[in-house]
């Protein structure tokens, strides 16, 4: 028999999917006719945006839980305003018709109790409920768990509807944490729009969420001071972007831009590769200097002086006249085409002082003609000629001279060898430059060049994740798009797989243009089980990096570590075993390692994808190494880990990552001998048999 109190329970339900129901429809009503209320044609396009936003947002998973929690406040003074009140929490604010609220969106400063009151601190709170729900649509209310803060009776350990969240399986994005979020993490949450924060969060600490739910939360909280600039994300790939994109949208913000690196920057195709020496000295913090020094030694002093006809009448400004000038905006310190143009003002100016004192009265119009008459920008183009990033770059790269002068005491003669393309003549720049193949280091390059010329449209507040793997040169691309806004900077020391992956995040933060940031470590991990992640921080005194011990707090989990015989045959029945079960399923290895495995899986009849690819229904990815960072799979099948720590620099730091994305099972297959740092003291030889 159903308990009378969810029997009360499901009945709100239905009436709060009514409300839900009601408010969409009304929103789409307002979608159909606001072009009518509308005053003009802008107006019109302005409501319409805002009204298909609000629609769309409504519209987003009108079946599942519309709230995970209740709040019932007691009667001690730190209830406050709140005093004897009930209120349900969920992604979004529904309203009934008289527009009293029937669930408060969690981002509402009175959520914060839910998260934050314990029976030490209960902050008025008497009673916090939480609710079971099916995974189906409609999603059906199942049950509900409450916590007695006033009487001391919550228990110590995590909600068993808060850890079975945590551990449900995995299949498809990613999705919010806002049923389970933890006291630390909300603290980083709330965090004001004005604070930029580090978070140092090992494997399966919620970092990323952490992250996602904290732009949710500030767009809340700060939408008028977010309009303009709005909220940037930056992922590490495409996949990882693809693995989050869903977690935004159901939280109700649908307008969050979403990019990798690459397309904040892109300006061309990628069409060239550096040498692994060049690629170094491009992300070198020290290409600042460099670029900045070839950018200001384009501008020339003065040869002669400026005649300006006008009528009948000559206008002239002294040779000594213009030096003090040019040497004026320089001391501004100016971004260089803004700077120009401060320049050419400052000789109309000058000019318009002459006529002045001859008794003209010249206005605008005469301004504006004198300031771009041929004389005057003839003598800018001479002295602070035009910039073209691409054409500076081909020029610096080409000329041995001309880098040499750029780079003189910054850079040594051998890494000024490295960056030197083949020699391009002066009169073939231009040319040179429209047909020039570019590599991802180029393309910062330009970045910066362009930073010098000109401000960049910026955004109010950019979420940075896999921060640790930046270059020096990549942060400047990212600090200049929030010279105004603020960051939230995610990461893990201890993942970087980078040649520059940063070692200390003080000096990542100062690359960010936020040297005095907070970092604040998250060492509870949610998602990965403890036999797991124990086994990956057993790497963790050989990465060269000095990180809090990311600890777990599950206790489920399995893991089997395996020597083979046949890593091909062995990765099939593996993962046959694991499609017997519910979840997502990856199988990591090299890439080429991983081209044998798929003939293998293909052979035996078992479907998988690759992670770029979008096929309905396969539960198998073929995931290389190379891009596993960020990603999270129910059963993840390591093939051969010696092989992902040999083939690169960073190996171990990606053995590390690898072994760190499963969240419920794990199998280590291996036919070579196990690199030391894995096995267990009590398992010296190398090959043990399979836990």
């Amino acid at each position: 028999m159903i308990p009378p109190e969810l029997v009360e329970e499901r009945a709100r339900l239905a009436a709060v999917r009514s409300a839900l129901a009601g408010m969409l429809a009304t929103a789409r009503l307002r979608v159909a006719t606001g072009d009518v209320v509308a005053g003009d044609r802008y107006t019109a396009e302005t409501l319409g945006r805002m009204l298909k936003s609000h629609a769309k947002e409504l519209a987003e998973e009108p079946d599942g839980p519309l709230y995970f929690g209740r709040l019932w406040f007691g009667t001690a003074p730190t209830a406050g305003e709140h005093r004897g009140q009930r209120y349900h929490l969920g992604r979004r604010h529904v309203t009934d018709e008289s527009g009293q609220p029937l669930v408060i969106d969690w981002r509402a400063p009175v959520s914060r109790a839910f998260y934050r009151a314990s029976v030490r601190e209960p902050l008025g709170v008497r009673e916090r409920r939480r609710y079971g729900w099916t995974g189906g649509h409609p999603a059906e209310l199942t049950g509900f768990e409450d916590e007695r803060l006033d009487t001391g009776t919550a228990p110590d350990t995590v909600s068993r509807l808060v850890a079975a969240e945590i551990e449900r399986p995995r299949v498809g994005p990613m999705r919010d944490i806002v049923a389970t979020i933890q006291p630390e993490q909300d603290e980083l949450v709330r965090l004001d729009l004005d604070r930029t924060v580090c978070v140092q969060g090992g494997p399966g600490s919620g970092k990323t969420a952490v992250g996602l739910h904290r732009a949710a939360y500030l767009l809340y909280t700060h939408r008028q001071r977010l309009r303009r600039g709005g909220v940037l994300v930056v992922g590490p790939n495409p996949a990882f972007l693809r693995y989050i994109a869903a977690v935004l949208p159901t939280l109700g913000e649908v307008d969050v831009a979403q990019r990798t690196l690459a397309e904040l920057i892109d300006r061309h195709p990628v069409t060239a590769v550096d040498s692994e020496a060049a690629a170094v000295v491009k992300h070198d913090p020290r290409m600042a200097a460099v670029l900045q020094r070839a950018v200001r030694d384009r501008v020339t002093e003065p040869a002669g002086p400026l005649v300006v006809p006008d009528g009948s009448y000559r206008w002239r400004l002294p040779v000594e006249s213009l030096r003090r000038l040019v040497d004026d905006v320089r001391r501004e310190d100016l971004p260089y085409g803004i700077a120009r143009e401060r320049l050419r003002a400052r000789v109309a100016d000058r000019l318009r002082r002459q006529a002045e004192a001859r008794g003209e009265t010249p206005g605008a119009a005469w301004l504006r003609r004198t300031a771009r008459c041929r004389p005057v920008t003839t003598f800018l183009d001479t002295v602070w000629p035009t910039i073209r990033p691409e054409e500076l770059l081909t020029l610096l790269l080409g000329d041995p001279a001309t880098l040499a002068r750029a780079a003189d005491g910054i850079l040594d003669s051998v890494e000024q060898a490295a960056l030197i393309r083949p020699r391009t003549s002066r009169s073939a720049i231009g040319r040179r430059a429209r047909s020039a193949n570019w590599s991802e280091a180029d393309l910062v390059l330009l970045d910066e060049i362009a930073g010098l010329l000109d401000h960049l449209p910026g955004h109010g507040h950019i979420v940075v994740d896999e921060a640790q793997d930046l270059s020096p040169m990549q942060c400047r691309a990212v600090a200049r798009r929030c010279r105004h806004g603020s960051l939230t900077v995610l990461g893990d020391l201890a993942q970087g797989t980078t040649p520059w992956a940063a070692s200390d995040w003080r000096e990542q933060l100062t690359h960010l243009g936020r040297p005095d940031a907070t970092v604040m470590p998250l060492t509870a991990g949610f998602r990965v089980p403890a036999a797991i992640l124990d086994l990956a921080n057993r790497l963790l005194p050989e990465l060269g990096v000095e990180v809090p011990v990311t600890r777990s707090v599950r206790t489920d989990g399995e893991l089997r570590i395996r020597p083979v015989a046949d890593l091909a045959a062995a990765t099939v029945t593996a993962v046959r075993a694991a499609l017997a079960r519910d979840g997502s399923i990856a199988v990591i290895a090299t890439d080429e390692r991983l081209s044998a495995l798929a003939v293998a899986l293909a052979d035996a009849g078992i479907t998988a994808t690759g992670v770029d690819e979008n096929a309905d229904g396969a539960r198998v990815t073929l995931l290389p190494a190379t891009l596993a960072k960020g990603l999270e799979y129910d059963h993840v099948v390591v093939v051969e880990p010696v092989e992902i720590i040999e083939v690169e620099p960073r190996g171990r730091q990606r053995l590390y990552v690898v072994l760190t994305r499963a969240v419920s099972r794990l199998d280590v297959l291996h036919h070579r001998p196990l690199p030391t740092t894995l096995l267990p003291p009590s398992d010296p030889g190398g090959d043990g048999p399979g836990r």
